[in-house]
């Protein structure tokens, strides 16, 4: 299948033009080799070539010369190369030397010494629906965060839609995959996750048959702040028998979960309030993608579509994945907010340069006006004078037109948009 270009390809491009060498991390089947290979002018495939793998115990020196920028695929499977290619950087001193990719975070000890200017890291989480052909990008996110008005068609996308693309994700695999096939293939990604990946991870021994308890636990609070305890009280096997998980193994499941990149939760803001309201820290609970939420409960879009509550927060995650994506662009992140008095907003993009937007995500049009005020009554709340007036605030809902409205919201439906 032809490579469909990615956000991250310019920023790959600038930050090789910078530094010796780029890790690009991200979930297995995201597409990371992929956008690596449009680049490379080598590569070194560390899970499938043994004679690599042998010359690497031997003399790591062996492997590194090559045309560059030289990949090195699931480079974290022989992490003693991460010195001697760190070496070889410091040696060179040319920009543009390697490229690792990884679906696993190995443990700090091993890359503790990085070095400044010697070796980036690059984020990839699976296609927007941008990036798919799904959205066209007639509303851009950087364009709403440089104070432009939303403007958009009618978008093509409807519930039904937005439930099959939901249960599909953003895996590049599924693409050319049926509904029924990428729904199978999630399953299967997540049966791999809890045999065998998660134990990879630091050679630890965890339980498959918990393991798929915790994600099915997740998969039911998805984008909630569910607590640990939350967590724990819904591990209950069946009929009871074995009890919740313990904290500890929770709390360990979890952590190898976010070194597979299979879960990344989302940040609360802390932004400087006029009120005397007091901000939840507690983070937001997101598959990478949503479809691997839907696979956990073994939802089809039939059945998300008789549950409209259920496909209202997974159409929520799937929201979060994309402005993650494009955000990633315009050198933001992905927040959001809640505080004592139970006003909450979904999702905060927040530049480095601390230019921030807010929006409420909704399935339907009929919740736009109630988001739209919520939206106006939390920017009284927030202390412009320390942290700077909106740059946008926003509804994105599952279809219509895209438009500012006269109180200054912007309603955009996700089918237009964009980086």
């Amino acid at each position: 299948m032809p490579y469909r270009p990615r956000i991250v390809d310019p920023e790959l491009a600038a930050r090789l033009a910078a530094t010796g060498a780029v890790v690009i991390e991200g979930p297995k089947g995201c597409g990371k080799t992929a956008t690596a290979r449009q680049v490379a002018r080598s590569e070194v495939l560390l899970d499938v070539d043994e004679n690599a793998r042998r010359a690497i115990a031997i003399d790591p020196s062996l492997v590194l010369d090559g045309p560059v920028p030289r990949l090195f695929d699931e480079w974290q499977l022989e992490p003693t190369l991460w010195n001697h290619l760190r070496r070889a950087v410091d040696a060179r001193q040319q920009p543009g030397q390697f490229i690792l990719t990884g679906s696993a975070a190995p443990t700090d000890d091993i890359t503790r010494h990085t070095g400044a200017a010697r070796i980036t890291r690059l984020r990839m989480r699976p296609m927007s629906l941008f990036e798919t052909g799904h959205a066209t990008g007639a509303i851009s996110l950087g364009a709403l965060l440089a104070g432009e008005a939303a403007r958009s068609q009618e978008s093509t996308l409807t519930v039904t839609d937005l439930a099959t693309l939901v249960v599909i994700g953003g895996w590049p695999g599924n693409l050319t995959r049926t509904s029924a096939q990428a729904m199978q293939a999630s399953r299967d990604y997540l049966d791999e996750i809890r045999r065998v990946d998660l134990s990879r991870v630091d050679r630890s021994t965890r339980d498959p048959g918990k393991v798929g308890r915790l994600l099915r636990a997740l998969a039911r609070h998805v984008a909630t702040e569910a607590s640990l305890a939350t967590l724990m009280a819904d591990t209950v096997g069946a009929e009871g028998a074995d009890g919740a998980l313990a904290r500890e193994t929770v709390r360990d499941y979890l952590d190898a979960l976010e070194r597979v990149m299979i879960i990344e939760d989302q940040p609360a803001w802390a932004p400087h309030l006029r009120s005397r309201s007091r901000i939840r820290n507690a983070a937001k609970r997101h598959f990478v993608d949503p479809s691997l939420a839907a696979a956990a409960l073994r939802a089809t879009p039939a059945r998300l579509l008789a549950d409209l509550n259920a496909l209202g927060l997974l159409f929520e995650s799937l929201v979060v994945r994309d402005l993650r994506v494009y955000a990633q662009a315009s050198d933001a992140t992905v927040l959001h907010y809640r505080d004592n008095t139970g006003l909450e907003v979904d999702a905060i993009v927040e530049v480095s340069d601390g230019q921030w937007a807010a929006f409420e995500v909704k399935l339907g049009q009929g919740q736009v006006d109630a988001a739209a005020a919520s939206l106006l009554t939390f920017a009284t709340r927030v202390d412009t004078a320390k942290c700077g007036a909106p740059a946008a605030l926003g509804v994105i809902t599952a279809s219509g037109y895209g438009y500012r409205r006269p109180d200054g919201v912007h309603v955009i439906p996700v089918g237009a948009l964009g980086p």
